[in-house]
């Protein structure tokens, strides 16, 4: 994904991954730069934690620093490499935390006063991310990266290493569980 702070729009990733490899420390700037938000992103809807989530992406991005000199250009793609090792990265960490309930974790409130526009957008929002946390962390994982981060089936299968079916299917039933809790929420949001 190329965003407009990439000082190598041109350049693809496996071309600087190479460059990473032989030493230039711009590559990967440019590379963090392209990736780093999305890795962050996926963090945060799976674990509710933006500094949980920042975490992951640096451990994500360090596992690409360490592996750079190995990187097989024309092999899997960079982005879907990435979401496989921060989804995994998070999968580990929810797995650590299943003995605190996710409702001990504090709300974070915005105190700033906002326009009734914003509020409305906040309060879906934290409906959505509250329905999220409820699925299974694979269903989870699925929906997220289907109707959040865009991606396509095929690659959603690739990140999570399942068939493209039992993407389909994790997809179906992560969209009945959330249409099921959004639905008696439905006039209010």
């Amino acid at each position: 994904m190329m965003t407009p702070n990439d000082p190598y729009p041109d350049v693809d990733d496996d071309t600087l991954v190479a460059r990473y490899a032989m030493g230039d420390q711009s590559a990967a700037r440019a590379l963090t730069t392209r990736h780093a938000s999305r890795l962050i992103a996926l963090g945060y809807r799976m674990l509710g934690d933006r500094a949980e989530a920042e975490d992951v992406a640096q451990e994500a991005l360090m596992r690409l620093w360490k592996t750079a000199a190995d990187w097989q250009a024309g092999g899997a793609k960079l982005s879907t490499w990435l979401y496989r090792v921060a989804s995994n990265l998070c999968i580990d960490r929810l797995r650590r935390a299943r003995s605190e309930p996710l409702d001990a974790a504090p709300e974070q409130i915005d105190e700033a006063p906002s326009v009734e526009a914003r509020l409305q957008t906040q309060s879906r929002a934290a409906a959505l991310h509250a329905a999220l946390a409820t699925l299974p962390e694979r269903q989870r994982l699925a929906v997220s990266l289907r109707f959040l981060d865009d991606l396509a089936n095929p690659e959603i299968a690739d990140i999570m290493e399942l068939s493209v079916d039992a993407v389909e299917s994790l997809l179906a039933r992560g969209k009945r569980a959330l249409a099921a809790q959004l639905r008696p929420m439905g006039d209010a949001l």
